[in-house]
């Protein structure tokens, strides 16, 4: 039995909340709002954000990224990776992704089982027996 779109849109939904639910899910909602509230690190990413940019611009009009700006952006990239909150952040996110990928490749699995081969792709060859 054939089944249509909107199926599909419901079950996603569902799946939505099952995963708002999850253990990772609720870490990394936790740890964004962990960052957000800390000044600290807000003003940290944001200066970081702005120093990235800027040199981002300095480098598309020519002008070569001298070793004391790289070495400014890296020592403020180190207190970035060094802050415990934003800590909290990349490996919640790292987590969170983790459980996205392999929901992806759970439900990919059985398309993968019934695409027919692209165009222009040889079929495997059987070993002689």
């Amino acid at each position: 039995m054939p089944v249509d779109t909107q199926q599909i849109l419901q079950a996603a939904e569902k799946l939505g909340e099952l995963l708002k639910q999850h253990p990772a899910a609720e870490r990394f909602k936790a740890a964004q709002k962990s960052v957000a509230e800390d000044p600290d690190a807000g003003r940290l990413l944001a200066d970081f954000e702005r120093q990235f940019e800027a040199l981002g611009r300095q480098e598309q009009q020519g002008r070569p990224v001298t070793d004391a700006q790289r070495m400014q952006l890296e020592g403020l990239q180190a207190k970035i990776v060094s802050h415990i909150k934003i800590k909290n952040l990349n490996l919640a996110q790292v987590e969170f992704v983790d459980l996205l990928r392999k929901i992806s490749q759970t439900y990919q699995r059985p398309l993968a089982d019934t695409a027919p081969a692209p165009v222009g792709a040889k079929a495997p060859v059987s070993p002689l027996i």
